[in-house]
């Protein structure tokens, strides 16, 4: 049997083609791992914070984990929740990976997406440009996509840079005490920030604060890093399993995708069980590569034999726990959300290139004994020093954008330890150039926050990698060069490939990538419905 389309990856991106090419009228196969919570998801009550640690006696098991593995030490990069932990599941074993870099994969079902912090960007016009996107193409997918998944915004200063041109939006997320009065004291004097190159506002929110296609409203639990309550923040895996109900789409969960064969009249697509480790080949007019920057890589570099290393790009990331001064002493809320509830841009040149995003958090839900642990006192003094603060801790992301640099290199080496018999290694190192203007922009925008009655207490540097976001690895261009891809995401070399993840960007902006990339899946899966089946 020949399939219409054969889709690997249940993430962002793989959810987002399989839902337009079905949309479309086209069947879809869609090729996963798909692995899945079977631990603590039935066991998260649908209750506020507060409420489960006042009565829930079983709370120990999902917060800490039944073998403590929610209790981390080393460094605070990849913390995920027990509840979240099965997105890592099996990454070790089945895409080894070497370096001195800080990846993330996933073989999840829903993939990264599952986690995923619900910010939506979108890119200014010169970062799509600059990309290798078509804002004509890229402006109107934003919209289909947003309709889809429900968004949560509304029109404020830091639009420009985040959400241009979008019109369908649901009333934004209510703001907790203490990110409402830093807000407010932007709002007094925005002109104190606009004089150093900043704005502040809300980002887009794939959040639903009214109920969207049986999905409910935010509940402000609290948990959103715990659980999906009310599937009110969006998940990829709901995609997919809406889709189910669609005769025209078929699911295969287990299954490793490891490399592919191009023919006169289909692709065949080689691919490895879990469960068995026996190999089998199923058979497509066209196959569709979602699995992220370095899957598509891995599978792109066993495929085509000849195309050397590839390039990579990741945003640099800077964690600043601050003190909100004016929230000393004020308890937060007990309904609130955990998500990003407010943003800062700082447009350097003031061409809307090369922006650096900061994303604002309070604390709480993620338990206080990940903060006590960084805290250079005894543990009895920190813990009482971290009661106090913990109400005006404000957690500043500050994500920088990132260039195509010798230095920053993908290539497939041999692993005999691993089932597939090779690695993907990473060499990462930024330029010097980079470092200094990152180690400004990063001064210019601690100091605003300063000025806003919000000092840093510290700056942490996290390693390359860190932010999880990745591209570049097949990077858009002219002709036939290995390794590349056209406009249209078809990989060179190749008919009947194509690639709707973030391989194919020549920059990264400093804004989250996960919106434009499903509008990405979007733009590549409407190409081919236009070429029709043997196109």
């Amino acid at each position: 049997m020949i399939h219409d389309h054969i889709v690997v990856g249940s993430g962002i991106t793989g959810a987002e083609v399989a839902h337009t090419l079905v949309a479309g009228g086209t069947r879809v196969l869609m090729v996963d791992a798909g692995l899945r919570d079977t631990t603590y998801a039935a066991l998260v009550p649908a209750q506020d914070f507060l409420s489960i640690r006042a009565g829930d006696e079983q709370q120990h098991r999902y917060f800490l984990g039944d073998r403590f593995e929610g209790v981390p030490w080393g460094e605070a990069a990849h913390t995920l929740t027990p509840p979240r932990q099965h997105l890592v599941l099996g990454t070790e074993q089945w895409l080894r990976f070497q370096g001195a870099f800080s990846r993330m994969e996933s073989l999840a079902f829903g993939g990264l997406g599952a986690g995923w912090g619900a910010g939506c960007a979108v890119y200014t016009p010169a970062e799509l440009e600059a990309a290798g996107l078509d804002p004509a193409a890229i402006g109107p997918a934003y919209e289909t996509v947003g309709r889809r998944i429900g968004l949560a915004a509304e029109p404020d200063d830091a639009s420009p840079y985040c959400a241009r041109g979008l019109t369908t939006l649901q009333p934004p997320l209510q703001m907790d005490g203490s990110t409402a009065a830093l807000y407010a004291a932007y709002r007094r004097r925005p002109e104190a920030l606009r004089a150093r190159g900043l704005v502040m506002g809300r980002m887009p929110m794939s959040v639903l604060t009214q109920p969207l296609g049986g999905r409910g409203a935010d509940p402000y639990t609290d948990m959103e890093f715990w659980a999906d309550h009310a599937q009110a923040v969006y998940r990829p895996w709901m995609t997919v399993e809406s889709l189910l109900h669609d005769e025209r789409f078929e699911y295969l969960p287990g299954r490793l995708v490891l490399r592919f064969e191009e023919a006169a009249d289909h692709v065949a697509v080689h691919l490895r069980r879990l469960d068995t480790h026996q190999d089998e080949v199923l058979l497509a007019r066209r196959l569709v590569l979602g699995t992220g920057a370095l899957g598509s890589a891995r599978i792109v570099l066993r495929s085509q034999p000849g195309v050397p290393e590839r390039p990579l790009l990741t945003n640099a990331y800077c964690i600043a726990p601050c003190l909100h001064l004016r929230r000393l002493g004020r308890p937060l809320e007990r309904e609130r959300t955990s998500l990003g509830q407010l943003e800062m841009f700082l447009d350097p040149r003031g061409d809307g290139l090369d922006v650096r995003m900061v994303s604002l958090y309070t604390y709480r839900s993620l338990l206080l004994f990940k903060l006590v642990k960084e805290v250079p006192l005894a543990f009895p003094d920190a813990l009482r020093l971290m009661h106090a603060l913990v109400p005006a801790i404000v957690l500043a992301t500050i994500n920088h954008p990132d260039h195509a640099a010798p230095g920053k290199r993908v290539r497939r080496v041999p692993d005999p330890d691993s089932p597939t018999g090779d690695a993907l290694r990473v060499d990462y190192v930024r330029t010097p150039d980079e470092e200094r203007g990152d180690e400004h922009c990063e001064r210019r925008i601690l100091g605003a926050l300063r000025a806003l009655g919000c000092p840093a207490l510290k700056r942490q540097k996290m390693p390359p990698g860190a932010t999880v976001h990745y591209a570049g690895t097949l990077p858009f261009a002219a002709g036939e060069a290995p390794g590349t891809l056209a406009r249209d995401g078809r990989l060179a070399g190749t008919r009947r490939v194509y690639v709707a993840d973030g391989s194919g960007l020549r920059t990264l902006p400093g804004n989250g990538l996960t919106f434009t990339l499903m509008a990405w899946a979007h733009v590549v899966a409407r190409g081919l419905i236009e070429r029709g089946a043997d196109a």
